[in-house]
């Protein structure tokens, strides 16, 4: 068994930051005999975060930093966002590069209300920006689905980070 006999305490410790600011994903996601593995604790949680209220979501998903935005500049994301944002080469923009990321997630966050989330490990830069400018024209709702999908696979890759 993956995790088993591992106290809640110790569990939330180690696996708290795996969505973004959100440890009640692995408070409600605990269980004494563990998981049958990695994917049975990611499928878990992510079943909690389907349940969870949509108020318990958006704040899930407003506890993401915006991609090259704020938090990253002044040095305030958590160690995987900065190392996420890094692997994509967001630590290193062009000022033109930066100003486009800045209008998109404004835009963005207006229209949908959260900033936007891409596990980034999956693009590359340019196709980061292609998908910010693709998604932030669609339908709230459809983006809500979206982001939460995204929010998943980011905690697969932060699992196997720490693997």
């Amino acid at each position: 068994m993956f995790v088993s006999d591992m106290g809640r305490e110790a569990f939330v410790l180690r696996f708290g930051d795996l969505f973004e600011h959100s440890p009640w994903v692995a408070e409600r996601a605990w269980r004494p005999e563990g998981f049958i593995d990695a994917d049975a604790l990611v499928a878990a949680m992510a079943s909690i975060v389907a349940q969870a209220s949509a108020d318990e979501q958006l704040a899930l998903l407003r506890a993401h930093p915006e991609l090259a935005g704020r938090e990253a500049r002044a040095g305030e994301l958590t160690d995987a966002s900065e190392a996420e944002q890094a692997s994509a080469g967001l630590h290193r923009l062009s000022a033109a590069e930066l100003e486009r990321f800045r209008g998109l997630n404004a835009a963005y966050r207006a229209r949908h209300g959260f900033p936007f989330i891409v596990c980034v490990r999956h693009y590359t830069k340019a196709g980061i920006l292609a998908e910010l400018a693709r998604r932030g024209s669609r339908e709230t709702a459809a983006e809500r689905e979206e982001a939460l999908a995204q929010v998943r696979f980011i905690a697969l890759t932060r699992l196997g980070a720490k693997a």
